[in-house]
C-alpha cells in the first residue's frame, strides 16, 4: 500500500494512455509530456515496484503481467477521481471534465458532427476525445474503461454493457451515373469484387469492416487509391476513379451535387442498427453523463421524425 501513494495520478494517466495506444511516445503526447519525461516517469513506477510493466518490443509496447494488474488499479482510480470532479463540478458554476468517445466511421462521419458541435458550444467546458473503431473493438474498450462512451453497431454490444438504440445506418454502393450499374437498384457484394474501389485509409473502422466480409468470400476489394473521408469518397468516385461504398446518408447528401448513383446492397450487414454504449449510465461521471443524455435525446427526437426507421425485414 505504501508503494502506491508515491504513484501520482499522472504517472496512472500515463500509463493508461501509453497501453491503450501500445507506444510510449503516443502515450507521452496524449499525457501531454515530453517523450523523455515519459520514459523516465515509466521507468521510475517499475524501479519503485521492482517488477518490469510493459514489454518492450519493435512494434511498440504491450503490458506484462503485473502491468495489467496496475491498469486495472488505474482505471478504477481514475474513473473514481473523474466521478468525484463531476459531483465536486456540480456545486460551481459549470461542468469541467473530459469525455471520451469510440464511434465507428459512420457515426464518426454522418452522425456525431452536428451533434456534437450543438453539446460543445451548451457546453464549453467540457472537452471531446473522439476515435474511429470497429464496432468489436468499441465494445471491448467501453467494457475495459478505455473510454466512456461507446456509438456502433450490434457487433459492439458485450456482457455487461448497456445499450441504447441511436440511429440506423445502412450502407450502400456509389457509381458514376454513367456507370453499366447505375440504372439498377441494389446489388450482392460479392457481385463488386472485380471493380476498382475508393476507400478510407487503413485501420478505419469502415475499411476493416468490408475488408472482413471480402476475406468471408475468399478476396480482397480492388482498392484503386485511399482517401481521407467519406465526402472524398463521393467525389472522386464521380470523377470516375472507381466505385464505394458508404453511409446511405453520405451518398444522399453528396447526390444532390455530383452525378453518383446509388445501389442498396442485398447483404444483411449492410443494414446496422446503431447504438449508445455505456458500462453503467448510472455511474457515470456528470460530464460523460450530460453527454450521454445529450444523445438520448436526440435519438428520441430523431424517432420522433422518423429518421429512426424500423430495421427491414430478412
Amino acid at each position: 500500500m505504501e508503494l502506491s501513494l508515491r504513484f501520482d495520478f499522472t504517472d496512472l494517466r500515463l500509463f493508461l494512455h501509453v497501453t491503450q495506444t501500445g507506444s510510449i511516445t503516443r502515450g507521452a503526447e496524449r499525457a501531454h509530456l515530453a517523450l523523455a519525461s515519459a520514459s523516465a516517469r515509466i521507468r521510475g513506477m517499475e524501479e519503485l515496484l521492482g517488477v518490469a510493466l510493459l514489454k518492450r518490443g519493435r512494434r511498440g509496447v504491450e503490458p506484462t503481467g503485473a502491468g495489467r494488474s496496475l491498469l486495472d488499479h488505474a482505471r478504477i482510480v481514475l474513473q473514481q477521481i473523474e466521478t468525484m470532479r463531476g459531483d465536486l463540478g456540480a456545486y460551481s458554476r459549470g461542468l469541467k471534465g473530459s469525455v471520451r468517445i469510440l464511434a465507428n466511421t459512420s457515426a464518426l462521419s454522418e452522425h456525431l458532427p452536428a451533434l456534437l458541435a450543438t453539446f460543445l458550444a451548451a457546453n464549453p467546458a467540457i472537452d471531446i476525445d473522439l476515435e474511429d473503431r470497429e464496432s468489436p473493438a468499441i465494445g471491448a474498450a467501453i467494457a475495459a474503461g478505455d473510454a466512456d462512451i461507446g456509438i456502433g453497431s450490434q457487433a459492439a454490444l458485450v456482457p455487461g454493457l448497456e445499450s441504447h438504440p441511436f440511429r440506423i445506418d445502412r450502407l450502400v454502393l456509389v457509381v458514376p451515373t454513367g456507370h453499366r450499374l447505375a440504372g439498377r437498384r441494389q446489388t450482392g457484394f460479392a457481385e463488386l469484387l472485380d471493380l476498382d474501389f475508393v476507400g478510407l485509409p487503413r485501420g478505419t473502422a469502415l475499411d476493416e469492416h468490408l475488408a472482413m466480409q471480402a476475406a468471408r468470400l475468399g478476396r480482397a476489394l480492388r482498392l484503386r487509391v485511399r482517401v481521407n473521408s467519406l465526402d472524398t469518397v463521393c467525389t472522386m468516385v464521380a470523377a470516375g476513379a472507381g466505385v464505394g461504398i458508404v453511409p446511405e446518408a453520405t451518398a444522399l447528401r453528396h447526390r444532390r451535387a455530383l452525378p453518383l448513383a446509388t445501389l442498396r446492397l442485398t447483404e444483411a450487414w449492410s443494414i446496422r442498427e446503431l447504438a449508445v454504449y455505456v458500462r453503467d449510465s448510472r455511474r457515470l461521471a456528470k460530464p460523460a453523463r450530460r453527454l450521454f443524455e445529450a444523445l438520448s435525446e436526440a435519438s428520441a427526437t430523431s424517432a420522433r421524425s422518423g429518421v429512426r426507421r424500423q430495421l427491414p425485414r430478412e
